[in-house]
């Protein structure tokens, strides 16, 4: 417990700084996460790091996630990096006579697709101008809220199971919990710059937020017990990998992007 302790609050520490000074300093950082959190991905689907199909998905996780408009190239389409990759990967699987594999292909697509964008709109987010910082604290405050909240209230009053056969411990009033605190952080960033964000629109984020992170969580469960692991890897000592703490995120700060909510 105090090394899960340890080693969440330093890397919270370290998240929480280059958020703050935001730039290179956060897009780096977030690069970064994205490359190791495919790198577990591709582990875990057993594949190896030099296999040509997890070579061209590196190749497109990069396209997709880089911030190519703070880097001068303004204009990229990267929402058109999709196809080429999904082409690329299919002739892969041709030139090798299909000793790279369809499914291969599929996964490796997959990924690239769910970590380059979770992580591109984590980047998008914070490079909003002149309030960034601002929607990233309210998007990141809103998870933390919900986790926290679904932690408490299943403690305290959770009785019905939510979804056993993925996560036994997660109850229905867990969820609610999460929902209910989620909410009011974002309404709490409402109130704090009304010029910024309306109440209404703070109790949807909180909304989106809680359910697309606890969706992002289930996802994540669900792949661990297909694999049967227990943790996607070890970078973060009693908390596991990348995807296990990112999981939620690459749910909700596309969904909050896509949906408008956060403009």
């Amino acid at each position: 417990m105090k090394q899960r302790i340890a080693t969440g609050v330093g890397a919270g520490l370290l998240f929480a700084a280059a958020a703050a000074l935001g730039g290179w300093y956060y897009n780096v950082l977030l690069m970064l996460l994205a490359i190791i959190g495919f790198y577990e991905y591709v582990r875990l689907n057993g594949m190896t790091l030099g296999h040509p199909l997890v070579l061209c998905g590196y190749a497109g996780l990069a396209a997709i996630v880089f911030p190519w408009e703070q880097a001068g190239l303004a204009g990229f389409p990267v929402h058109e990096a999709i196809w080429p990759l999904a082409a690329l990967l299919l002739a892969v699987t041709v030139l090798t006579k299909n000793r790279a594999t369809l499914d291969g292909a599929a996964l490796v697509l997959m990924g690239a697709v769910y970590i380059g964008f979770g992580f591109g709109a984590m980047i998008d987010v914070r490079d909003i101008e002149p309030n960034g910082l601002f929607w990233t604290a309210l998007a990141f405050g809103s998870i933390w809220a919900s986790d926290t909240g679904a932690y408490f209230a299943g403690g305290r009053f959770g009785r019905t199971k939510l979804w056993p056969a993925i996560s036994p411990n997660k109850t229905v009033e867990g969820a609610i919990g999460g929902v209910l605190a989620a909410v009011a952080v974002a309404v709490v960033f409402a109130l704090a710059a009304p010029e910024w964000l309306s109440v209404g629109r703070a109790v949807a984020i909180g909304l989106a937020a809680s359910v697309a992170g606890q969706i992002g969580d289930l996802i994540q469960s669900a792949y661990k017990r297909l694999r049967g692991v227990k943790d996607t890897g070890r970078l973060l000592p009693g908390h596991g990998g990348v995807l296990d703490r990112c999981d939620s995120w690459l749910i909700v700060f596309p969904l909050l992007v896509l949906t408008g909510l956060i403009p």
